[in-house]
Formats: C-alpha cells, structure tokens, sequence
C-alpha cells in the first residue's frame, strides 16, 4: 500500500472548494446541535419540569435527553445510510442538514420536556444522516487518495469549530437575552402546544437552540450548485449500481471491518458522552466554583456555573480542533491506519481516567490568567491545572471521529458505503457509544440528602468510563483492518 498516488493531485476547482465548504459547515453544525445539549440541559430541564440538579428524577432527565435522542438517530440513521446508496449522496445530505437546523429552531420553543425531547431527538436524526451522507460524498468527489485524505480530514476538523461556535452562541445568548425578540407560541398553535410562561420567554437556553436555524441558510442558496457524487451516478446511469443490503456487511469479506468498526465507533462516543460531556454536572464540585458562588443568590450562581462550565466545553473545543488537525496532517504521513490511531489512544488511554480523578478532587491551581472583557468569545483567558486536563482530554478523544471519517470510506464499495458508514456510526456511535451517558447519569445518581456530593460521584464516575472505553478500544484496535486502494474493483 501506498500513502500517496503517483502523480500530484490537480488543484481544487471553484466548485471543489465550494463543495468544501458546503462540508465543513455541515460537519460545524453537527457537533455544534450535539454540544447544545451539555451547555442547556441543566437550564431546560429545571424549567421544564421543576426536578432540583442531583435528584434522581433530574438525573434520569438527562440521561433520557442524552441517549433517547441518540438511540432514535441511530435507528433512522440506519435507514438514513441505506437511502444514501439508493437516492444519491447529495439529495440525501441537503434534506438531513434542513431537518437539524429546522428541528433545533423549534426545539427553542418547548413548551414541556417532552417536546423538547421530541425536537431534539429529530435534530439528532439529521446529524445521524448528515455524518454518513457528506463523507460518503466527500470522498468520492475525490478520488485522489491524498487529496482526499485532506479534504475528508480538515473538513471534518471544522466539527470543533462547531463546538467553539456553539459555546459563543451559549455566550451570546447569555448576554444578549433580554434584547432578542420575545418567544412565543403563535396563537393559532397555543390550543395544541401550550404557550411559553411568561417569565421565560427569554431564557438564554431557548435562543441557544434556536441558533441551529443558521446551517440552512447558505444550504438553500449554494444548494442548486452542488454536483452529485460521479462515482455513484455513474453507477447507477449505467444500470451497474448494485442493490444496497445491511446484510452483506456481516458476510465473510466485510464482517470483521463492520463489527470491529462498530465497536471501536462505540468506544470513541462512550468517552465523549460518558465522560466529557458530564462538564456541567461536574464543575459545581470545584472548589473554585464553590469559593466564588458560597455568597451569590440561585440564579446569580446558576450564570456562574454556566460561565464556568462553558469555559471547560471551550478549552476542550479547542483541544479537539488540534486533535482534529493534527490527524488530518498525520493521515498523509502515516500509511497504517492502525499506527494513526494509536497515537491518539494510547496517550488517551492513560490521560482521561487521570484527568477525570483531577476533576474529582476537586482542586484547580491556574497559572496564568488574561483578562479579554473585550472578546464575547472568551471572557478571560486561564492557563491552568484542569484547563489544561480539559485540553487534552478533547485533543486525544474528539480526533478519533475524524479517524473513522477517513478511514470508513476506504474499506466499503460504493454501494455499500452508506450502508457500511451508518451501521458504524449509528449502531456503535449514536445507539451504543451515547447510552453511556444514560450509565454515566444513572451511576452518579445520589439519594436528596446527598445532592452535595453528586459532582463528585459524576467525575469518578467518568473517569471509570473513560478507562473502561479506551481499554476495550485499544484492544479491539488488533483486529481493525488495514485498508488497501483499489481493493474494491468496482470503485
């Protein structure tokens, strides 16, 4: 195998870099309507239902927002893979960014918690599609391998753009609440939907989600330009495209890519959901966070926790930007897939238990400290013991999603590539690797007269999960194939 072709890769057309584009702002939005749900959850949920943080019922809330959303992607994320191989990458791609940026504006006007759930749990079904659809698009609109080893990995870098973005919007929100238009339910629907109270008709978390709108506005207008994938349509203007089948990804020539795929995908998701994105449930222990709030009234605490938090989700956004680069810069360099990986998990492995037992003591010791009152994106700069922790935690775990969005397409034929793309990401990403937010929730559950103590409880809790993936995942990373070009004839 070869880590480059032999000729030089043409320069990208106009329409190339449109393409691109196109791609990034997808892959940002993904993960920009995903990381939503860490920044408002406490936020919604208190308003929603009146269950104090801590309290089992809460609890169970968020795990329910976390893995039902999650779960009921995955499953139609399946179905979205298939429609992928069948009606073409680029009709499938448009229709599930337009379903995410419609269903998170509405999710802003929830009325009770189960609104907000059903709201959630569409977006999360675009994401689901989106994923599969533009990389199966992506790399076939590129066929030259180190040309497309680039594309597919800075393209998907932007996802930790996204989560910078979403933090901002959080941010923004916060500040600029009380002058953004009042939220209300139109009053034909109110009979149906219920209307927002009024004392929260300009709560920060509304205006949060609904910011999910923005993807589909460059969509709508640069959509009519966007060509679709030529290896596919050539395929099926031939009348050569073979017949998508879930069930030929477990025959004997792909069976082992799928399974070790699906639960190396798993692994990568159950560290993200179990572990970083518990920030908000874990900040209030902090003995910082207890110093500065010990004097302040519950809803002047609340803002600092959010603050608080959403500068850990920052710091870790921005070492998952790194990770991401750095992988798409190592993905030209280093020919084994295996070897890839690996310098991201086994630093991995033996960092995110350890920075989690940091965050569970509690302690936090900042070095250095720039005041930016000026920036709307970072209040004040800290370099700091688990700022740092934070960092790499993002750098070594959120890197490996863009792993898998190279290395997916590389080892299923076309007309199993959504197919093959969805089972992994879906099945082991969204329906397994996110239930361990829902195990994360229901460890770290603590009885009412114990709420104190739930922070805690949630860093170890974490911290046990992150071990626990990241050893199943190193070693399912013996069996994971290596991809060879050319493998498949009909490609």
């Amino acid at each position: 195998m070869s880590a480059s072709p032999p000729h030089e890769a043409s320069p990208l057309t106009k329409v190339q870099w449109l393409i691109c584009f196109i791609a990034a702002i997808g892959f940002a939005f993904d993960i920009y309507e995903l990381l939503m749900l860490p920044l408002i959850a406490r936020y919604a949920i208190e308003e929603l239902t009146n269950f104090k943080p801590g309290t089992p019922e809460f609890q169970n809330w968020v795990g329910y927002l976390f893995f039902i959303p999650a779960f009921a992607g995955g499953f139609f994320g399946l179905i979205g893979g298939y429609l992928t191989d069948r009606l073409g990458r680029r009709f499938v791609l448009t229709w599930s960014i337009l379903l995410y940026a419609f269903s998170a504006f509405a999710a802003g006007y929830s009325t009770n918690i189960q609104m907000l759930l059903i709201f959630r749990t569409m977006t999360f079904v675009g994401v689901c599609i989106e994923f599969v659809a533009a990389v199966a698009w992506l790399a076939e609109l590129f066929p030259n391998p180190v040309q497309r080893e680039k594309v597919l990995g800075y393209t998907q870098a932007f996802s930790s753009i996204g989560g910078i973005l979403v933090a901002l919007a959080a941010t923004l929100a916060e500040d600029w609440a009380a002058q953004l238009p009042t939220i209300m339910i139109p009053g034909f629907l109110t009979g149906i939907l219920g209307q927002v109270l009024e004392a929260h008709r300009h709560e920060p978390w509304r205006y949060t989600l609904m910011s999910g709108l923005i993807p589909a506005i460059p969509l709508l207008v640069i959509r009519p330009f966007l060509p679709e994938s030529p290896v596919w349509a050539k395929k099926r203007e031939t009348g050569t495209l073979r017949r998508p089948s879930f069930r030929e990804l477990f025959e004997p020539k792909l069976r082992r890519t799928t399974i070790v795929t699906t639960i190396m995908f798993a692994c990568s998701y159950g560290a993200a959901f179990g572990a970083i994105q518990q920030l908000q449930l874990i900040v209030p222990g902090l003995q910082e966070f207890k110093e500065a709030s010990k004097d302040l009234k519950p809803p002047a605490k609340a803002q600092l926790q959010r603050e608080t938090t959403t500068d850990y989700t920052k710091a870790q956004e921005v070492g998952g930007l790194c990770g991401r680069f750095v992988l798409a810069w190592l993905a030209v360099l280093i020919v084994s897939r295996r070897k890839l990986l690996r310098v991201f998990q086994i630093p991995g492995l033996i960092l995110m238990p350890l920075i989690f037992l940091a965050f569970a003591k509690g302690y936090n010791v900042t070095w250095i400290s720039f005041d930016m009152s000026w920036s709307k994106v970072f209040h004040e700069v800290k370099v700091s013991y688990l700022g740092i922790g934070i960092f790499l935690a993002g750098f070594f775990t959120v890197a490996q999603f863009s792993f898998w969005g190279n290395y997916l397409p590389r080892v299923y034929p076309t007309h199993l590539r959504g197919c093959g793309e969805s089972f992994a990401a879906n099945v082991g990403g969204r329906m397994i690797g996110t239930s361990f937010a829902l195990l994360a929730t229901t460890l770290a559950a603590v009885p009412k007269d114990q709420v104190a103590f739930a922070p805690t409880k949630m860093a170890y809790v974490a911290a046990g999960i992150a071990l626990g993936v990241y050893v199943v995942g190193a070693i399912a990373c013996f069996w994971l194939p290596e991809p060879q070009e050319g493998e498949f004839g009909d490609d």
